[in-house]
């Protein structure tokens, strides 16, 4: 049988046009009207937000809330629907906000998909006082309506961005926002865009190769393909696909340079392509970033004739192949410096040494060569 929750709030405007509402409601009857949105992928489009839950976290949680004397002030935060509605109550509270009742409909037996309200901060305290044994545990909450499931992930990733979320999970969702980020999270926008065309297309030599919440058994961390786009970008071969004038990009001539290049590594360097980073320093950190690097050189040789394609690439990479050391023997970095091939890590000053080693082998053996 339906039915209406009322819940006494104060509604608060911030700026000309947004509202939110604070109030107090028993933790036990979240699950009544709340759910979690997890995020998971719909053929490439991202849906929802939500980490998986935490079952140490909120074991942790769960035993402070059935103990003596608990205590927590952080609120809840939640994204109502358009089924929710705001009922004045005469009289303001102050210039800035007024008194009110929150209408929630309740539906027995409804499932989860259908709840009107959507968890974008407190996951974890609402699960551990869901399983908590005690009779009540009333909570601070606070609320705002959404317009549509962009709005959701956008203010999710604003609450959560200054705490220790996981990484991958902001980056991910961060190609489907469009409102203004802190600017190191505006400064990954567009490489994250560009890191999950890699990993969706179909025609990508790295679809499905880069971990990340929605692809867990990927083999290269996300973080590395983001340094190696940040570095191309800022002035590699990507760069110039960019507009000064205007700062547009061509996306779709990225995504061509960077799947023409990561192909022909692949079939440059087959046999350390698409192991775990522990067997193949090609799919490491130190390897990718230190591989864009020689990316870039490669597109710069070729820079009078054009983006170079696949074959230009291989043509290029092939001398190289008697130098890499990718899953075994020994790398040798100069006189006095050896290093056994796992023994490089993902560290500034390793990645610079390979990347340097690259480079100066790349010169010796390919850059005078006339281009085709």
């Amino acid at each position: 049988m339906d039915h209406i929750l009322r819940l006494p709030v104060i509604e608060i405007t911030q700026g000309p046009k947004r509202t939110f509402f604070t109030f107090a409601v028993d933790g036990k009857l979240l699950p009544q009207f709340t759910t979690v949105s997890r995020i998971r992928r719909q053929e490439t489009r991202i849906l929802g937000y939500q980490r998986p839950e935490v079952l140490s976290h909120i074991a942790e949680i769960r035993s402070y809330i059935e103990s003596t004397d608990p205590l927590m002030p952080n609120a809840i935060v939640i994204a109502f629907d358009n089924r929710v509605r705001f009922v004045s109550i005469d009289g303001e509270a102050s210039p800035y906000s007024r008194f009110g009742v929150l209408e929630i409909p309740l539906s027995d037996g409804e499932p989860d998909s259908e709840k009107p309200g959507l968890i974008v901060d407190g996951q974890q305290r609402v699960a551990a006082i869901r399983d908590a044994k005690v009779a009540s545990f009333p909570v601070c909450a606070t609320a705002f309506i959404a317009t549509d499931d962009k709005q959701q992930r956008e203010q999710f990733i604003l609450v959560n961005s200054t705490k220790p979320l996981p990484k991958g999970l902001i980056y991910e969702l961060l190609p489907d926002t469009e409102m203004r980020l802190p600017r190191l999270l505006q400064r990954r926008r567009f490489p994250a865009r560009l890191l999950a065309r890699l990993n969706q297309d179909e025609d990508s030599p790295l679809r499905g190769r880069i971990r990340t919440p929605t692809t867990p058994d990927g083999v290269v961390q996300d973080n590395s393909i983001l340094k190696m786009l940040e570095n191309s970008l800022s002035d590699g071969a990507l760069y110039r696909f960019r507009d000064p004038q205007t700062d547009e990009a061509d996306v779709e001539g990225m995504i061509g340079t960077l799947n023409d290049f990561w192909r022909a590594t692949e079939r440059t360097f087959p046999q350390a392509w698409g192991l775990p980073p522990a067997k193949s320093r090609l799919m490491h950190g130190a390897g990718i970033i230190s591989m864009g690097f020689l990316m870039d050189a490669i597109s710069d040789r070729h820079r009078h004739v054009g983006a170079p394609r696949e074959p230009d690439f291989r043509e290029d990479l092939e001398p190289l192949k008697a130098v890499c050391r990718w899953t075994s023997g020994f790398w040798d970095f100069g006189p006095g410096v050896q290093r056994k091939w796992n023994e490089v890590q993902n560290t500034p000053r390793d990645i610079q040494l390979l990347s340097n080693y690259l480079m100066v082998q790349y010169k010796a053996l390919v850059w005078s060569r006339p281009t085709s």
